[in-house]
């Protein structure tokens, strides 16, 4: 008989406490109730927090860059000045603490650098001893949830006709049964554009992926995985369970033509398992939490995750409702931070449904900067599974932020390497999202998970009237892009009836100039805006995007170069003009 794992969710951190505390004082208060009611050789799953980070103390003023890849240094610059791209969070838990943490009884399961803490299992009889040692601050229960039973898994049956206007194929891409739920998010108007989250990495972070032989997943780029539930790099559970994730990850980046197009296809993919769904039904918080560090030191610009934290089962307390207020679970205080190192969070918003008195959310779909999913039908309508807001937070935010289709959405199938099937789930919608938020870092690489965020919502179906049903509507993939201005790039004036390129000002210059455009009114152009030397030759690309109609304006610094005559030209469609600066020393 399977021994009962008594947990719940860590709450705020207290003071550092002497090392000479005696037995108790180092308790967290749902520890603390929770040995007062079981016996003295029961397990327990805990938090052990530290005092410091040890030998790595040293390096405290001036953390080294390299303790993250540079693809992650190159990503949070664009949230954090370089003097402070990598912080003390970032330096290892210190390894001489954790090796002398087994003596005591503690079975280490995961390490969190953010929080410098290390998960385990230990009996309630233990605990005394491990309090002792000196570099211990606290020890608090880890959270265990479990995933909501609503939820429709895979079924595999007959798709319909490859498009749903009857096979009128009106974009380049032949999506098959997946048209409508891209269509709906206006994804295919971007990938006609040439965009498919090319060199974006995108994190999914689900409970195994058990067929990644799928068909659907013959071109993905997959280029890291980690099992941080049995501590392996492969990702396909040994029991057999993992259907889930391949439902997700084809959602978001599957490809094959006539069948299913996910909005993001063109991403890298990093894939990591956090959850045992084939054993006991609660899910633990801490391998959560060391997936998004993990994810964050490849350098991963948005996750997506279909998993949604808050009840347990008998006899595990349950958080609720009144706990989702963005700073109080672990795993949505561990989102926030991996959005404030640059990365794109979002994750399912649940599918508990709606209810009067409260909010139905599930962790970390409360957090400020996480960008929660809920569902809607292929019309458009809410499906009554979605989860609804708001937060406890004071003041209450808007919960769902966006909505996508989660309603019979179009899945690879998690058993038959050619088949397909359709799912319906906040976790559905999730993905669907995702790719969008993808292909957005793609074409605005120097945005900000903020910027994003907000592009996300303002530019959706219901941005005027947002609401916890709909949050701010139907996403809207061409429109979130337009929405934000290239890096360097000022809209400055509303779009004239013809292309228009202006003398830069001031000419003479040094070391800076400005250069004014104009594109007119109707469908986005691909810009091209160069300057050339008087050889011919490019010094410099100052703009290569696609762009909607307006009046721009873009400066040059031009500290580089050393004087002369240059030229730079304008290209946007079938317009070309090219005009003439001088840099003065």
């Amino acid at each position: 008989m399977r021994m009962r794992i008594f947990t719940a969710l860590l709450v705020s951190a207290v003071a550092c406490i002497s090392s000479d505390a005696i037995a108790g004082e180092k308790l967290g208060e749902r520890l603390a109730r929770v040995l007062d009611t079981i016996g003295p050789d029961e397990n327990v799953l805990v938090w052990v927090f530290l005092t410091d980070k040890g030998s790595h103390e040293a390096m405290k003023a001036a953390v080294p860059r390299n303790v993250v890849s540079e693809r992650s240094i190159r990503r949070r610059l664009k949230v954090r000045a370089a003097s402070n791209v990598v912080d003390y969070t970032d330096l290892p838990v210190e390894q001489s603490y954790v090796d002398q943490l087994a003596p005591h009884g503690l079975i280490v399961r995961q390490r969190s650098k953010w929080f410098n803490a290390v998960s385990g299992i230990i009996t309630k009889e233990q605990i005394p001893e491990l309090e002792k040692l000196p570099f211990l601050r606290e020890i608090e229960l880890v959270g265990r949830f479990k995933k909501n039973a609503s939820e429709e898994e895979t079924a595999d049956k007959p798709y319909p006709p490859a498009q749903p206007d009857g096979g009128n194929v009106i974009d380049s891409a032949d999506y098959g049964a997946s048209y409508g739920q891209v269509n709906q998010i206006n994804v295919p108007a971007v990938h006609n554009q040439g965009n498919y989250a090319q060199g974006v990495i995108v994190g999914v972070l689900d409970s195994g992926f058990r067929l990644l032989t799928h068909q659907a997943f013959d071109s993905m780029q997959i280029i890291a995985t980690y099992d941080f539930v049995e501590h392996k790099v492969n990702v396909v559970p040994s029991d057999g369970s993992g259907a889930h994730g391949v439902n997700t990850l084809s959602t978001i980046g599957g490809y094959k033509p006539g069948q299913l197009i996910g909005p993001a296809f063109g991403a890298t993919y990093v894939l990591a398992r956090t959850e045992n769904e084939a054993t006991e039904t609660p899910i633990e918080e801490d391998n959560w939490v060391a997936a998004i560090e993990w994810a964050d030191s490849l350098g991963v610009e948005v996750t997506s995750t279909s998993l949604g934290y808050l009840d347990y089962d008998i006899p595990f307390t349950s958080w609720t409702w009144q706990d989702l207020n963005g700073n109080t679970t672990v795993i949505t205080r561990a989102a926030d931070m991996a959005v404030a190192r640059g990365i794109v969070v979002l994750n399912s918003a649940g599918n508990s449904g709606f209810n009067a008195d409260h909010n139905t959310l599930g962790a970390p779909a409360d957090g400020d900067s996480v960008i929660a999913v809920g569902a809607v039908t292929s019309s458009g309508t809410r499906v009554s599974f979605s989860s609804v807001g708001p937060t406890t937070s004071n003041p209450p935010r808007i919960k769902p932020d966006v909505m996508a289709q989660g309603s019979s959405v179009r899945v690879a199938s998690s058993s038959n390497p050619a088949g397909y099937g359709f799912s319906s789930g906040t976790s559905f919608s999730c993905p669907l999202a995702a790719g969008v938020a993808a292909l957005i870092v793609h074409a605005r690489p120097n945005a900000t998970p903020a910027q994003i965020a907000g592009a996300m919502r303002n530019t959706a179906s219901r941005a005027s009237s947002p609401d916890n049903l709909y949050g701010w509507g139907i996403v809207n993939a061409l429109a979130a892009i337009n929405s934000i201005t290239p890096s360097g790039v000022r809209e400055v004036g509303p779009a004239p009836s013809s292309f228009r390129l202006e003398q830069n000002f001031p000419n003479p210059f040094n070391p800076s100039t400005t250069i004014t455009f104009s594109i007119p009114v109707g469908t986005r152009h691909a810009v091209s805006l160069q300057v050339f030397d008087l050889l011919g030759q490019a010094v410099t690309t100052l703009i290569d995007d696609y762009m909607g109609a307006g009046t721009y304006r873009v400066t040059w610094d031009a500290s580089e170069l050393t004087s002369g005559v240059y030229f730079y030209r304008l290209t946007a469609g079938s317009f070309t003009d090219t005009k003439k600066l001088i840099l003065l020393r």
